[in-house]
């Protein structure tokens, strides 16, 4: 598994970088046979160092972490701690690693937009509008709106609706969208305020479900 560690703005020590990558190697041969990659922050909030850690187990499925301690060490160890949880909570499903893997087909993709609130000033006339200028431009007829400030291609996989929930919580995200294997509707699970998991399928008439 290829490991990078970085910190923003801090030195890192030899050790601390061989401990992390130890670590993890341990995580990823326990729980997922051997995981692809694996990306390791560290930064300095205050007077407490922060870590955040990203590991990629296979296609389409991350696991993150976040850690806070007064020392580098010890904010890995929370940051670890939290993904190799997350794991135990589905028990065989975590561990199967052919199950994690999306279904064996063309996936689909979407585009992902990064929006900032505000006005954006006009091209100038006779200049060419990229194609994200485009898309404000769109948006501008309608009045005040969002500029499009970045833009990435989005998988869409095929999922159970279990395994949807299971990708959600693995990486600690906010939202996830899927296609339903079940019923072949594009469905959206997201996190609820009072921490529940909601789930908007088309195919309910009430259309907003929780899990």
């Amino acid at each position: 598994m290829h490991i990078s560690v970085a910190g923003k703005q801090i030195d890192l020590s030899d050790a601390l970088k061989h401990r992390v990558s130890a670590h993890l190697d341990r995580i990823s041969e326990k729980y997922f046979g051997q995981a692809m990659e694996a990306r390791v922050t560290f930064s300095r909030a205050r007077s407490f160092f922060t870590c955040d850690i990203n590991l990629h187990a296979s296609r389409g499925l991350t696991l993150r972490g976040e850690g806070e301690a007064a020392d580098a060490h010890s904010a890995f160890d929370d940051a670890a701690e939290h993904i190799a949880r997350r794991p135990r909570r589905y028990h065989r499903k975590a561990t199967n690693h052919g199950h994690m893997k999306t279904r064996q087909q063309v996936p689909e993709f979407g585009r992902s937009y990064v929006l900032r609130p505000g006005m954006t000033t006009p091209a100038a006339a006779g200049e060419e509008e990229s194609p994200l200028e485009e898309e404000d431009s769109a948006l501008a007829s309608a009045g005040p709106y969002a500029t499009i400030i970045a833009e990435r291609p989005a998988e869409i996989p095929t999922l159970s609706v279990s395994e949807a929930v299971m990708r959600l919580d693995l990486a600690d995200s906010q939202i996830q969208l899927f296609r339903n294997s079940r019923t072949d509707t594009v469905n959206v699970l997201y996190r609820r305020p009072d921490g529940n998991i909601g789930w908007l399928d088309p195919t309910v008439r009430a259309g907003n479900q929780t899990v």
